[in-house]
């Protein structure tokens, strides 16, 4: 099998729920950031043989096959076909998987790989109604908050935990963001105002300065009267666009492209659909298992925020060195626009790579009804 290059990558900065980026579709801001990495990465959009789109709520303006309409709206040529991909918050993990997929397998030389959410214009759930009889006879589905405070039952994890580690995380991101570390991986969006007709925006919206260990501890917990899950120490609500472009060995030569990073191995996992946030654990082993690493192998884990409790409960399966996992804060403090996070994660641990002379980075996320997605790239 030939090998899958990331070429390079680039994402909007995340905004608050009705925050920075409310007043912009999420089929345009995939557009827009479809056209900067065409730009970023010298390609004649002609030479791209497919785009993968993830996106979760995939309804309203979201819908209509997004990962087909953003690439028109982006100017694309009409050859260049698209599709939108759903494995809900892995969404674009699964698309950089795809893409990856698809160049070793031979069938394409060049793919972007993407992902959108825009959760302020496009509520979350609203794609879904009830669910089926014969499930629920099978299953006792619940929220995943419930399923979050199932995580941290099971793990002994105290509220006192949760918030220490949401904390962290808002401390590494707003560090990160002062040391401009992000901004190797974001481009500037035009929010015009009426103050300002050309404003731009640079700079994620998530990370809160004014936040202390203490203010966390006064949020009631958010979804059961004497539970520890919090929306401090939950990921936020938010809107963002990223997107990667992948190719084979073929299309480095063909297009003269210097990669930064190559995909070592991919797994994805089920797990049981009630607890449901556990996927990164047995994911994060089979992964290791495929690369034929040592979890002692890995410079940069990134492991996603969906709720402390999903990364402090791998952790206590794993026991790693806390400075190697989600250095620069993660979803807690930075965000979670759930189309768009898993191609965020790759872009961050490339980076962290690149900054430390890293070889290896580790990407796992948690996925809605009992999965788990993981990737394991090479730096160059």
């Amino acid at each position: 099998m030939g090998e899958a290059y990331i070429v390079d990558a680039l994402r909007t900065p995340f905004g608050r729920r009705n925050g920075m980026l409310k007043d912009i579709r999420p089929d345009d801001l995939a557009a827009m950031t479809l056209k900067q990495l065409v730009l970023k990465t010298h390609t004649e959009p002609a030479a791209i043989e497919d785009v993968k789109i993830g996106c979760v709520t995939q309804v309203g303006e979201q819908g209509f096959n997004i990962g087909r309409l953003a690439p028109l709206i982006a100017g694309f040529p009409v050859e260049v076909p698209g599709a939108s991909v759903n494995r809900m918050c892995a969404s674009s993990l699964e698309t950089v998987n795809q893409a990856a997929q698809a160049i070793k397998a031979d069938m394409h030389d060049v793919v972007i790989a993407a992902g959108v959410e825009s959760m302020t214009r496009v509520p979350m759930g609203s794609d879904g109604s009830t669910f089926s009889e014969q499930l629920l006879a099978q299953y006792q589905i619940v929220p995943q908050g419930i399923s979050a405070e199932l995580i941290a039952q099971k793990w002994n994890l105290s509220r006192e935990e949760l918030d220490t580690y949401s904390y962290q995380s808002h401390l590494r991101a707003l560090a990160s963001q002062r040391a401009g570390y992000f901004d190797k991986e974001t481009y500037g969006v035009s929010v015009p105002s009426a103050d300002d007709p050309e404003h731009m925006v640079r700079v994620d919206e998530g990370p809160r300065p004014d936040t202390t260990v203490d203010k966390m501890g006064t949020l009631r917990p958010a979804f059961k009267p004497d539970g520890v899950v919090t929306a401090g120490n939950s990921s936020q609500i938010t809107d963002g666009a990223s997107a990667l472009l992948l190719a084979s060995e073929e299309g480095v030569k063909r297009y003269g492209y210097s990669p930064r990073a190559r995909i070592v191995a991919m797994s994805v996992v089920g797990v049981d659909p009630v607890i449901m946030l556990t996927g990164p654990i047995p994911a994060t082993r089979k992964v290791l298992d495929k690369a034929k690493l040592r979890f002692e192998d890995i410079d940069v884990f990134e492991v996603n925020e969906a709720f402390a409790s999903v990364v402090l409960a791998w952790g206590k399966e794993y026991h790693p060195n806390w400075d190697k996992v989600n250095p620069h804060g993660g979803a807690i403090a930075i965000g979670h626009p759930l189309g768009a996070s898993g191609g965020r994660l790759v872009m961050t641990a490339l980076n962290d790579l690149e900054e430390n002379h890293g070889r290896y980075g580790l990407i796992t996320m948690c996925i809605g009804w009992g999965m788990g997605v993981a990737t394991i790239i090479e730096r160059l």
